[in-house]
């Protein structure tokens, strides 16, 4: 397996949870300290929380705060320590090392891709992917929405994952098992 760093995006209202996300407990662990575990379970070189409050114990990386997931996807690859990168959303309970090796190995099998990620029942799950440190270079300036900026890349979709290992969470709701 390649070298990768990872990191978990922490940034974000949680305007629909009405809590922060990442220090959310799930069977008693953190959302974000889920995430991170999962990450270096796979093999991270390193983990850093971007945005938000951070993540205690881990570097931290500040975003601009007002552009969205993207400002957390540029700010993850300006600050990476390996040429591959998965960055994750932090409210991601069930993420586990195996869907993240699979995004990192589609992005190696795929030398012209800058990003891998999963497709679940023909949806992108832009929040859960491998990225080459490369593509911030070709990044469109302003755009917020990490779905249309993977649209416009050169990108490696990644199959048959689990879907449970995808499921996030935005709402109280959502943690119902």
């Amino acid at each position: 397996m390649i070298s990768f760093c990872g990191a978990v995006l922490t940034g974000g209202r949680s305007t629909r949870m009405g809590v922060d996300k990442a220090s959310l407990p799930v069977d008693g662990v953190p959302m974000g300290e889920r995430v991170v575990r999962a990450l270096r379970a796979a093999g991270a070189t390193s983990v850093v929380a971007v945005g938000g409050a951070g993540l205690a114990g881990l570097p931290f990386v500040a975003d601009d705060g007002d552009g969205g997931p993207m400002a957390g996807v540029r700010a993850a690859l300006a600050a990476a320590t390996a040429d591959v990168v998965v960055i994750l959303a932090c409210d991601l309970p069930d993420v586990n090392a195996d869907g993240i090796q699979a995004v990192v190995a589609a992005l190696v099998a795929a030398p012209d891709a800058l990003v891998a990620v999963p497709i679940i029942a023909g949806r992108v799950e832009p929040l859960h992917a491998a990225w080459r440190r490369a593509a911030l270079a070709a990044i469109p300036g302003g755009e917020r929405a990490v779905h249309r900026v993977i649209a416009a890349l050169p990108t490696a979709e990644v199959s048959g994952l689990d879907a449970a290992w995808l499921r996030n969470v935005n709402e109280p709701g959502d943690l119902r098992p």
